[in-house]
């Protein structure tokens, strides 16, 4: 199966790092026009950078924009107006004690989490609707259905984007558009990356060590028995985002390592 997006343009949010970075590059490779999305200048201009590096006939556009608040949503409209491919991916999280979440912290985990792919998706889908074809995704994440008792905040949103595609993929059907989420379990993305160097520094391992203690202690269901690359992830993004993936959509697709122990 050769995946083409020629003629098609990506709007992919959080795409400076990460599994992020690994989808635009991802739809570059399958031809599409990408924008890449980031809150810090310097770190969108690095990455266009790289991107045009590795696609010297490629076309990206760089907007930086915060988009957990409405003003950094309007300024990512206002440069791409419109999109036939949108991944919602900017997000973070944290282990925290559910007793040591404030009130502020969940709503802002909430605004960035939740809300930008929420305004995101009401601005391009309906784009999308009208001209015949789109393809929104949310990346949401293996702890939307196991919930883990240390990121009970960070779950409850990825659990919240689950809802929301699905809802989005019944308002569009039947318009050619279609909305399904993909949810990743343990990765090699940056933040993760961040967290096992400093357990390792803590106690004095290896970074591989920290991860193999993470899985066996956190995720003791995998049957990877290792992370996930980036690339892994994006690979299953770009497919959710072509042309032969018209038959799936208002479903979640998991690229977790076998994380979760469910057959549905």
């Amino acid at each position: 199966m050769e995946i083409d997006s020629t003629g098609r343009k990506a709007v992919v949010t959080g795409s400076t790092a990460g599994i992020g970075r690994a989808i635009a590059e991802g739809l570059a490779r399958a031809g599409a026009s990408v924008v890449i999305n980031g809150r810090r200048e310097d770190r969108v201009a690095a990455t266009l950078r790289e991107l045009h590096a590795l696609f010297p006939k490629g076309e990206f556009v760089g907007v930086v924009a915060d988009l957990a608040t409405p003003e950094g949503a309007a300024e990512l409209f206002a440069r791409v107006p419109d999109a036939d491919i949108l991944v919602n991916n900017v997000g973070t999280g944290r282990p925290k004690p559910f007793f040591d979440i404030a009130d502020k912290e969940w709503i802002d985990l909430f605004e960035l989490n939740v809300m930008s792919g929420v305004r995101a998706s009401r601005h391009y889908a309906s784009g999308m609707a009208k001209r015949g074809w789109g393809r929104v995704v949310f990346i949401s994440s293996e702890s939307a259905l196991a919930i883990p008792k240390d990121m009970i905040d960070y779950a409850m949103t990825k659990t919240a984007q689950l809802a929301i595609a699905r809802g989005l993929a019944e308002e569009v059907g039947g318009t050619g558009v279609t909305v399904n989420s993909v949810l990743p379990g343990p990765t090699n993305s940056e933040i993760m990356s961040g967290w096992m160097k400093a357990a390792a520094e803590a106690q004095g391992i290896t970074q591989e060590e920290a991860k193999q203690q993470f899985l066996k202690t956190l995720r003791p269901t995998t049957l990877l028995n290792r992370f996930t690359t980036t690339e892994e992830v994006a690979n299953l993004v770009v497919y959710v985002c072509s042309e032969q993936a018209s038959g799936t959509t208002g479903t979640s697709l998991r690229v977790d390592g076998g994380v979760v122990r469910t057959i549905a």
